[in-house]
């Protein structure tokens, strides 16, 4: 009997053989993109020698450069579910800026800062929409392999390529200053944990706190200054061996200069692929902060009370003039637009990047405010205690908040070179041609970076405060000012611009300026 093959099944066979086709092609053109941001013979972003993976084995490209592989939440095509899509987003925007939101809800008030929250939820949505139809905007171009500094480029030429890295190099450095502050910090913590379990010392916070067993402290209040992330001094009566672990154990003076021996060593490799191996440390560590402060709300209770402009002893007003300081660090919260294409064309579910992407707009950081900011005890605290740095309101000797630390600074050790990585990537390829021209050339920049680190560390160890900096400088360009200037043009260009198109869009732009000139006045 004749071997007969229905007409359907051919198409169907060739439709699916088309769909390998095409993802095939997305494949290699992302790959081309990442492959070509270093040199032949560095491997630290070039794909495996597996072109297209197979369907059990997708690779997902993170905005750090590194490849990490999804075993079960793809379509077996090369996509990635619009689950793995969120918490790859999430894992990008959560960052080191969760633990200060607390911190800026409480400078602008819980009202306005809840409003905040949400109007720059909205304008930043709107603004990644407006990168991502940016490449499609440009005609005649094979731009599927681009991302957004790609386009600035495209229409604002080497200014936009040099401003581009401009900010982009804020953007790092920032978050390498940011994560040596906190490393100082849990490390400091860390250790002082670990030397009284081992010597068995009962020490007393000389601080104000609330009393049983989940503690809370105020270390501002020592010292009679403003919140900020200084260290908690310990009394221990006559014990020389423990005066002389503090005074070689101190969170600004000794510690941030420990790191170097670990760090800068680490800096100077040529490839760090080994520590793209520790990328999900990020889910993991943020999960982990999510538990921490459902279970430590769920004991706490909620403390809240409502005075809209008068401020009294354990609560501050609704709203606060000091409001500029939030919108800075959210800013560098809702900060994913260099690097949103990539994340979102990556998504087997094309027509759910805007729902996905507003789930984590206008849901992601207001987790971390609500139950942080409302929990605090607030009588017998005040408000005005909590730190910059929430971990920093939890004593040292605390099992939980000792946990979240031990978290947290092994996934910035790890994540700490690779972005110094993409630093020098970015900076010596611009400069010299190559990402390690010399080992003199990246001894320099990698002494650079840390050296600003460390004096961060030891005259200025606020995060809130170099975190809204850098938010609303890289910022400024990124989310304000390139999306709208490249819409305007672009709407310019097809002859199809409108008068409240162009207000609109440079009322964003507006909004972009004075955010960042307000964070130098307040």
């Amino acid at each position: 009997r004749p071997f007969h093959v229905e007409p359907t099944n051919i198409v169907s066979v060739n439709d699916d053989m088309q769909r390998v086709t095409d993802e095939a092609s997305a494949m290699n053109k992302r790959i081309h993109y990442y492959s070509r941001l270093t040199s032949p013979s560095d491997r630290a972003l070039i794909a495996p020698d597996h072109v297209l993976p197979a369907p059990d084995e997708i690779y997902v490209y993170s905005p750090l450069g590194t490849a990490f592989k999804v075993d079960s939440c793809t379509d077996g095509y090369g996509k990635n579910s619009s689950i793995v899509t969120i918490f790859m987003i999430w894992n990008t925007m959560m960052g080191t800026s969760i633990l200060s939101i607390p911190w800026g809800i409480k400078q602008a008030g819980f009202t306005s800062g809840i409003i905040l929250i949400l109007l720059m939820g909205i304008l930043t949505l709107y603004c990644c929409y407006r990168v991502v139809k940016s490449r499609k905007m440009i005609p005649l171009i094979d731009t599927s392999n681009w991302e957004f500094p790609d386009v600035c480029k495209y229409y604002f030429g080497s200014f936009g390529q040099w401003s581009s890295l401009l900010f982009s190099m804020v953007s790092l450095v920032g978050a390498m200053v940011v994560y040596w502050v906190l490393m100082s910090n849990f490390l400091f913590n860390t250790g002082k944990f670990i030397y009284n379990f081992v010597h068995d010392i009962n020490v007393t916070d000389i601080v104000p706190g609330t009393n049983g067993s989940n503690k809370v402290i105020c270390p501002s209040a020592a010292s009679g200054h403003p919140p900020q992330n200084r260290s908690v001094m310990f009394s221990s009566g006559n014990d020389t061996g423990f005066e002389l672990f503090e005074e070689w154990w101190n969170k600004s003076k000794t510690v941030p200069f420990y790191l170097i021996a670990v760090l800068l060593p680490l800096l100077n490799l040529k490839s760090p692929s080994f520590f793209a191996k520790f990328n999900v440390l990020g889910t993991v560590s943020v999960v982990y902060l999510v538990f921490l402060v459902t279970v430590k709300a769920a004991h706490l209770g909620i403390h809240l009370e409502y005075n809209w402009f008068t401020e009294n002893d354990f609560f501050v007003p609704e709203f606060r003039i000091l409001f500029p300081q939030l919108t800075g660090v959210l800013t560098l919260a809702f900060f994913i637009h260099n690097c949103v294409i990539t994340l979102l064309q990556n998504n087997r579910n094309q027509e759910n990047n805007v729902s996905n992407f507003t789930i984590l707009c206008l849901c992601v950081p207001r987790l971390s405010v609500v139950i942080i900011f409302a929990s605090f005890p607030s009588p017998p605290l005040s408000k005005e205690c909590i730190e910059q740095n929430f971990l920093d309101n939890f004593p040292s000797n605390e099992i939980m908040s000792f946990v979240a630390r031990i978290f947290l600074l092994f996934q910035m050790m790890t994540v700490y070179p690779l972005l110094g990585y993409l630093a020098r990537v970015q900076l010596l390829r611009q400069f010299f041609g190559s990402a390690y021209p010399s080992v003199f050339h990246v001894l320099v920049l990698n002494v650079a970076i840390v050296g600003a680190g460390v004096a961060m560390a030891r005259f200025y160890p606020n995060i809130g405060g170099i975190i809204r900096y850098s938010g609303a400088t890289c910022g400024l360009a990124f989310v304000f000012v390139y999306p709208s200037l490249i819409y305007v043009i672009s709407q310019h260009r097809a002859g199809q611009l409108t008068w409240p198109a162009l207000i609109i869009h440079i009322f964003i732009i507006l909004l972009g300026l004075a955010n960042l000139i307000a964070q130098f006045l307040l």
